[in-house]
């Protein structure tokens, strides 16, 4: 699972706008279950947020997560937030 990760970030990293783009994510639900969605689209953006509860703080307090902004194939738009769980594959 690590190399996936791995794998995803480096993608990540070479993403430009008008990329289209699967994201797979793993979503746990209660204590036994989990989830897996999918999200087709274009990439519209890259950013890095900044947000401030987190369970690990920094001493100053800033915390950032790297989102990446789709436009799906119906016109919506969607925010999807990259962590270890997040699969990203370019179609």
């Amino acid at each position: 699972m690590a190399g996936e990760d791995a794998k995803s970030r480096a993608l990540y990293e070479q993403l430009q706008p008008g990329d289209r783009v699967e994201v797979t994510h793993d979503v746990t639900v209660g204590s036994s279950g989990a989830w897996k969605t999918a999200t087709v689209g274009r990439v519209l953006r890259l950013e890095r947020r900044r947000h401030g509860l987190h369970f690990r703080r920094n001493p100053d307090d800033k915390v950032y997560s790297d989102v990446l902004i789709l436009a799906r194939d119906d016109g919506e738009l969607t925010t999807v937030t990259m962590d270890e769980f997040t699969r990203l594959k370019r179609l």
